[in-house]
């Protein structure tokens, strides 16, 4: 049977194929230490959980709204409101199934075919494979450790084309775990003010996973005035340890939350109505539920980062936000490769060295868009940590 174009441009998420194929060898019998989900290890919070079950003995288990129930589209209002001092209407707002279905709603809703989606590199493994669904062109502007991982004014105006419709950033980082601060994001937006037929998405997923003692901002806070052509992404999953919940949110322009919305009424409906119900809780609720997670891996990230770094041949940035170490390993890559123990020099060849010879599954740094690096999460346990770190210490030293 012949399949679309479309399909055969894109490829299975490579996180999830670490994950699955850990797993799989996990099922087999074989000693596997997974560091490739990119989801907290935490349970969610039981006050969450307890209105979910309620919701069900309600009977709350209906269509809803397709964009999200009204007091959950008020939940997520006030949060807005709360903590980034962003005003939103009921029309301006979007739920989703999950942070991922928020974004493809918004590439399908604007972009055409040709159009040109500038994404920094190293990025979110889906971004560029949504726009490719789209039949857009992903435009990449590469990033490396020198920079700390984040473009430049300069970059960012050079990467403009007469075909640019949307620029994505990402801060806190998935998978460098950088951070960008207000006047960076300043300087950014005054390069964005000379077009100003480009959309900003912002995506905000890991905003209460901040390692560092800087506030979050993102955007909007260093350019309030480019409020009517960003759209701004968010979810309950990392926050509230609730991945598995799928549910994302959105607030933007009316147009184009409209268009979104339709979009989603020709996919999934309404997303799920007990998560929504859920999510609503977490918004409202008390928020020092975050701590607990906050604290570990802050904890966790200091201990992978030093433990790494002395490993020869590799170097680790402190990450200032998420829950990821974005390791540099082209040393390593190109002493492995010339003692003939790799069959390329690569960080797949690499990744496929670390889970057969030291059971420790990670992510190549290609699936981000930046070859010669490997992603690891350190959302596990420390105990996963130390193990994981020895392991590979003694493989490479």
């Amino acid at each position: 049977m012949k399949l679309s174009q479309r399909v055969q441009a894109i490829k299975p998420s490579p996180t999830l194929m670490v994950t699955a194929q850990a797993a799989k060898l996990k099922a087999e019998g074989k000693d596997i230490i997974g560091l490739g989900a990119g989801e907290p290890d935490f349970d969610t919070p039981q006050h969450i959980k307890e209105s979910a079950i309620a919701a069900i003995h309600c009977g709350f288990t209906k269509y809803t709204a397709v964009g999200g129930t009204p007091s959950l589209k008020q939940a997520v209002i006030n949060k807005f409101k709360r903590e980034n001092n962003l005003d939103y209407t009921s029309k301006e707002i979007l739920v989703s199934s999950g942070g991922k279905q928020s974004f493809f709603n918004l590439v399908l809703a604007t972009i055409d075919p040709g159009d040109e989606v500038i994404i920094p590199a190293p990025y979110w493994v889906s971004y560029p494979d949504i726009v490719l669904i789209a039949e857009g062109k992903p435009v990449f502007i590469s990033t490396d450790i020198e920079d700390d991982f984040k473009i430049t004014p300069a970059q960012l105006a050079a990467a403009i084309t007469s075909r640019t419709r949307m620029f994505v950033i990402n801060s806190p980082s998935n998978p460098t775990g950088s951070v960008y601060n207000l006047a960076e994001l300043r300087a950014l937006g005054e390069a964005l003010r000379q077009y100003p037929d480009i959309l900003i998405a912002t995506d905000d997923m890991y905003e209460h996973i901040l390692l560092s003692d800087d506030k979050f901002v993102n955007i909007l806070d260093a350019c309030p005035d480019l409020k009517e052509r960003t759209v701004v992404l968010n979810g309950v999953s990392k926050a509230y340890a609730m991945t598995g919940w799928r549910i994302g949110y959105c607030g933007g322009p009316a147009s184009i939350i409209t268009a979104m919305e339709n979009i989603q009424s020709q996919s999934t409906s309404n997303p799920n109505s007990i998560a929504q119900a859920a999510a609503e809780t977490a918004l409202n609720g008390d928020q020092s539920c975050i701590i607990p997670m906050t604290t570990a891996f802050k904890e966790r990230n200091r201990f992978l980062t030093d433990s790494l770094n002395t490993i020869k041949g590799i170097r680790c940035l402190y990450s200032k936000g998420a829950f990821y170490a974005f390791v540099d390993v082209r040393v390593v890559i190109s002493r492995l490769y010339a003692q003939q123990l790799i069959a390329e020099a690569s960080d797949v060849a690499f990744s496929a060295y670390l889970l057969e010879k030291a059971g420790v599954a990670v992510v190549p740094g290609s699936a981000f868009g930046s070859e010669g690096y490997i992603r690891l999460s350190f959302a596990t346990s420390m105990e996963n940590l130390q193990a994981a770190v020895k392991r590979i210490r003694d493989l490479l030293n």
